[in-house]
């Protein structure tokens, strides 16, 4: 079991299964929160512990979602909405900010461990894989004018995801880094270039 803090600041114990509150997460968590305006509908994909749909649910609606049933498990035991489904799969939307902590890590096939945990992680050869389907996808559940906040890694190459948003017709910004351990982590903020934000 690992620990998790519960909106109200107590702790929470969740499986190993589960990815918990790392330095990304709370780089996360920041960003949505200088991100979110009061009424906003919120999406988080990929809630792993639910932490920050917790700390987001203070003030604001959220539906959260994890492809891991022991991460569903752990976000509803903080009182989350949560859905379990693979990215945009079954959710209609339309929401104002989508966030995403995506699995970033690049990972060869002999690195995987198939387990659960495995779908918090594996990025898949460059690290973009998932990236890749959130991008491609996010548009479809967002209102005009929505944005989503995507958690990067220097290890997945943040101009080149940078490069993949702007692809995908959207206006790429960085509004928050730090550096943990040599690695830089991002968060991305992306919106509908025709959207006029």
């Amino acid at each position: 079991m690992a620990p998790a803090l519960t909106s109200s600041g107590a702790v929470h114990m969740t499986s190993s299964q589960v990815y918990p509150v790392e330095e990304d997460t709370l780089l996360l968590l920041r960003a949505a929160q200088a991100e979110c305006r009061p009424g906003d509908q919120v999406l988080e994909i990929g809630c792993g512990s639910g932490h920050i749909s917790g700390e987001l649910s203070r003030t604001t609606e959220v539906l959260a979602t994890d492809i891991n049933p022991h991460a569903v498990r752990a976000a509803r035991k903080l009182g989350i909405e949560v859905v379990r489904a693979d990215l945009f799969g079954g959710i209609c939307g339309p929401f104002d900010l989508v966030i995403f902590n995506p699995p970033y890590l690049p990972t060869t096939p002999d690195e995987r461990m198939n387990d659960w945990l495995e779908y918090a992680l594996d990025g898949g050869p460059d690290g973009r894989l998932v990236i890749a389907r959130f991008i491609e996808g996010v548009g479809s559940v967002l209102l005009p004018g929505g944005r989503f906040l995507l958690l990067v890694s220097s290890l997945t190459g943040i101009g080149e995801v940078t490069g993949m948003i702007e692809d995908a017709g959207f206006r790429a910004e960085e509004v928050a880094r730090t550096r943990i351990e040599g690695e830089d982590l991002v968060v991305l903020r992306g919106v509908h270039v025709h959207a006029g934000h």
